[in-house]
């Protein structure tokens, strides 16, 4: 049996899985702030399977965790966890003794991204973008992630795509990200609310004129993010995960369009068949949480294979 671990801002999702590869037990938790309330949040979720979803803790013998920040590759140390309140924190230090098991972590998209492909099939090549937030990407080939040279292999969030475009945090203008992301997208609207992209969307049927400017800019982010994917890795198929995919046919439909209307002037984008190749995560799926899971039994980290 391996757990795996998906650490969000506000809730940990964690999953046990076993040998054949299917879920046996799910549990949500909320997520504490803070570096020690993080590492006590890592050890009720793997009690409360038991507790709560009937898991045989007994036969764990591996722990991931997918978590936001700077993963130092090789360790368990994650860094610049800002949305957990983490400056630094070594997570394997602080949970295996607790645990008695081999206990791995993962930067989260990066999991996210072993845990489509698990749940895709797992073969051929896939990017698994995640519209969360912010933007970014994983890349996974037969079963294993891309990292590039320094690890910043799928950052397409900040990528420019028009210098006369928003501000991004980053300090550019026109990133992907400030097009896309969920929190310049919030920013921009200005408007209090619990789902500020569904009621930009909302209000976009209604006729609000920005919104409707927020709206086609997140069709255009994220349409600019699938051809960066496509077009660098070559990817088979582009999977689209993220808070702001629980929009559905909706983002879906926008997408697909921009994705549409800019081939129409080249044969060659064209032939790319790019609305074709991207899919959209289920809602509620637990790939980050799988992915973590595959991350904790594979030893070395850095070769995480994601064949289930």
């Amino acid at each position: 049996m391996k757990v795996g671990l998906d650490v969000g801002g506000t809730k940990t999702d964690a999953v046990a899985v076993d040998d054949s590869g299917t879920i046996v037990g799910r549990v949500r938790l909320a997520t504490g702030w803070g570096a020690d309330a993080v590492t006590a949040t890592v050890l009720a979720a793997v009690r409360a399977l038991g507790t709560d979803a009937g898991v045989d803790v007994s036969a764990i013998r591996s722990v991931g965790v997918g978590i936001p920040g700077q993963i130092d590759p090789g360790t368990g140390r994650v860094s610049h966890a800002v949305n957990l309140g983490v400056e630094e924190l070594d997570i394997v230090a602080a949970t295996a003794p607790h645990l008695g098991v081999t206990v791995g972590v993962e930067n989260d998209v990066k999991a996210a991204a072993l845990g489509a492909y698990a749940l895709h099939g797992g073969s051929g090549s896939m990017g698994y973008l995640n519209v969360g937030t912010g933007i970014a990407a994983g890349i996974v080939t037969d079963g294993r992630l891309w990292r590039g040279a320094r690890g910043t292999a799928g950052e397409v969030g900040h990528i420019s795509v028009d210098p006369n475009g928003p501000l991004c945090r980053c300090g550019q203008f026109g990133c992907i990200e400030a097009f896309a992301g969920g929190g310049s997208i919030a920013e921009r609207w200005g408007k209090a609310g619990a789902l500020p992209v569904r009621d930009v969307f909302d209000a976009a049927d209604a006729g609000d004129p920005l919104a409707r400017e927020l709206r086609g800019g997140l069709a255009r982010g994220v349409a600019a993010a699938i051809r960066v994917l496509v077009l660098t890795a070559d990817v088979d198929v582009v999977v689209l995960g993220g808070g702001v995919t629980a929009l559905g046919d909706r983002l879906m439909s926008d997408v697909t369009a921009e994705l549409a209307a800019s081939a129409e002037a080249s044969a060659f984008m064209r032939s790319l068949r790019l609305e074709d190749r991207v899919e959209l995560l289920p809602a509620g799926s637990p790939a980050a949480a799988l992915g973590a899971a595959l991350v904790g039994a594979s030893r070395d980290t850095e070769g995480a294979l994601a064949h289930g």
